[in-house]
């Protein structure tokens, strides 16, 4: 069913309640995702994004809801990743006169990924389209998060359509934000932020400032992931800013694996440690807790002690993946130590700090680290261990 979202705008996309997971396993999808597409009628006629292949025939009958799909004049890629592009090629069989209009990037990055000898308009930022009684206005947008990233503005509607920055991964049988439970959509958006675009938070201060020093007038936000913000579409950017700047609560998450049990001995004598100042504490253990679950929960929190059985005078396998995604995804302002047990040689500590220092995360302090298993002296130990760096926080 189609679904009006401005004056001739119109949602013309797909909901996958089925996909558990994006990005090849690394960021886990519980409440599905959707692939949002939308359809500007005016003197010309518009398609801004597209959706994931599988579901072509879907979006395609949703715009036959509207117009017929031939009359298509423009189909605009504010993306290249297949989830927003991949029913492009499709589109165009039925509207073969259609232009596709993107950014230079966006171009070499299509004509890769699907061989087509398409009419293809080539727009930077300030370039424009008119449709008629609307104009479509373009904002190059690098790296957010691909090079090729578009932003497209409807002045009209004062409509924002940004692909995937603001989105959520979020599978609902309704589209906008005040239809859905607050709590789950921000919940949603954090985790999506931090597992996604965490790494270019500083392009992201940039791009809302650039945004906010033109006056742009903005009533709603519509990504092409999850609902679209039209009750306040503010508090995703205050959000998003929020997040950037590296703002945390007074909160620590205790991170770790166990060979035998020792290290899960001194983790939860860590955590008593940490609640005994008053601090919120989370403890996960990684083969049984979601990797991106914890990303998300360590986006707002101010520190990360990480724990690891020593194995092969390295980490456990199990912390390994983790510990490479931090790496990748350089979250700012946290402050971090390591703690963990070792039998006859250690260097687990070792290979953690040289990941969180690489992650840029500051030490707070040297790690914690017990022979075989610890003792009542040293349970004691890791409390204080816990309580000191809670002090910090």
């Amino acid at each position: 069913m189609k679904v009006k979202v401005a004056e001739d705008v119109y949602w013309v996309g797909a909901v996958d309640w089925n996909v558990r997971n994006f990005h090849g396993f690394t960021y886990s999808t519980h409440r599905g995702t959707t692939y949002n597409a939308y359809l500007i009628v005016d003197d010309k006629i518009a398609l801004v994004d597209s959706v994931y292949g599988p579901f072509a025939g879907e979006m395609i009958e949703r715009i036959g809801e509207i117009v017929e799909p031939e009359k298509i004049d423009y189909v605009i890629a504010n993306h290249v990743e297949t989830d927003h592009s991949g029913a492009i090629a499709e589109v165009l069989k039925y509207a073969p006169k259609a232009k596709v209009v993107g950014t230079a990037r966006c171009k070499q990055g299509l004509l890769k990924h699907y061989f087509g000898d398409w009419d293809f308009q080539v727009v930077k930022t300030g370039d424009e389209i008119n449709l008629g009684r609307k104009s479509l206005r373009f904002m190059e947008a690098p790296m957010l998060h691909w090079p090729d990233s578009m932003f497209t503005y409807i002045e009209k509607d004062a409509l924002l359509l940004p692909n995937d920055a603001f989105g959520q991964h979020l599978a609902t049988s309704k589209r906008f934000d005040d239809e859905v439970n607050e709590n789950i959509i921000m919940e949603e958006a954090t985790k999506y932020y931090a597992n996604i675009l965490w790494p270019f938070s500083s392009l992201i201060i940039k791009k809302i400032e650039e945004i906010q020093k033109q006056n742009l007038k903005i009533n709603t936000i519509a990504p092409s992931h999850g609902i679209i913000w039209r009750s306040n579409p503010m508090k995703i950017v205050e959000a998003y800013l929020r997040w950037a700047k590296g703002d945390a609560k007074k909160k620590v998450l205790v991170v770790y694996d166990s060979m035998w049990g020792s290290t899960e001995k001194m983790a939860k004598a860590i955590i008593e440690g940490i609640r005994s100042e008053d601090v919120e504490a989370m403890l996960f253990r990684l083969p049984v807790s979601d990797r991106g679950d914890v990303i998300k929960e360590l986006l707002e929190a101010r520190g990360l002690l990480m724990g690891s059985s020593t194995i092969n005078n390295s980490i456990l396998p199990t912390v390994a993946p983790f510990l490479e995604e931090l790496r990748g995804l350089k979250p700012r302002g946290k402050i971090a130590a390591a703690f963990g047990s070792y039998g006859w040689g250690g260097g687990a500590l070792k290979t953690i700090e040289e990941t969180l220092k690489q992650a840029g995360m500051e030490l707070a302090s040297p790690g914690l680290a017990v022979n075989w298993v610890p003792n009542k002296e040293e349970i004691q130990k890791c409390f204080e261990f816990g309580k000191e760096f809670a002090r910090k926080i």
